[in-house]
């Protein structure tokens, strides 16, 4: 589980804990909990070495979360390529590092469960978040590409895009009026009228690493009130 230390990774943390899993953080704010690590998503060296202490800890990885994020808001003409890099070498190259890391496990015991978070920006897209949407829209589409790839190999790989999430990320962006409104005024425009929940997330990557999703996989599976269909 990578970003697990808050927000929507903590709550699907939780979730996963409470189904029975032994669940392993790495993050680079790791929780002051049993089986967390610090680990930079964007530093190969870092990952591997977080990932020795928990094979030794807890064994071989068959089910990986991809949830660290980064976001950030800036008009395109206004965006520096540091800034773009940095976003997309978090949202986009960690889940390369990551995935790629832990793979060998899965193959070798003929079975993996990948949940990428993605963000619902994918579709819909996001002004001043250019470099968080298109990081987001490559993970959907890696996701897609590696479950054709390693369908065969007995590992599924689905994304998860969190639509309105009541998270701190979200309410910062509300404080700084970078959402074109307050989250009620998006709350009534939402079917379902009401703002999302971490809870929601958790929920669906619960599922989505059960065995009774073997046959789901390829899947871009929104959790956004019917924002977007």
């Amino acid at each position: 589980m990578t970003g697990g230390g808050s927000g929507i990774g903590l709550a699907i943390t939780e979730r996963l804990r409470a189904d029975g899993h032994a669940v392993a953080v790495l993050d680079l704010n790791p929780p002051d909990a049993e089986y967390a690590y610090k680990a930079d998503v964007t530093d190969r060296d870092q990952i591997e070495e977080a990932l020795t202490s928990v094979r030794r800890d807890l064994g071989p990885v068959t089910i990986l979360v991809n949830a660290a994020g980064l976001d950030g808001f800036k008009r395109f003409a206004d965006l520096k390529f540091e800034a773009w890099q940095r976003v997309i070498d978090v949202n986009l190259n960690g889940v390369f590092h990551c995935t790629q890391a832990v793979l060998p496990d899965m193959v070798e015991a003929g079975w993996g469960r990948i949940v990428n978070i993605s963000s619902s920006s994918a579709h819909s897209g996001q002004p001043f978040m250019a470099h968080y949407v298109s990081a987001k829209s490559a993970v959907n589409g890696l996701t897609k590409a590696l479950a054709l790839e390693l369908g065969p190999a007995g590992i599924t790989v689905n994304a998860v895009p969190p639509g309105f999430i009541d998270t701190p990320m979200l309410r910062k962006a509300e404080e700084r009026g970078l959402l074109g409104g307050t989250v009620e005024d998006h709350v009534q425009r939402t079917p379902v009228r009401r703002v999302g929940r971490p809870e929601d997330l958790a929920a669906t990557c619960s599922f989505l690493i059960s065995e009774e999703a073997g046959y789901i996989t390829g899947q871009i599976v929104g959790v956004n009130g019917g924002r977007n269909t």
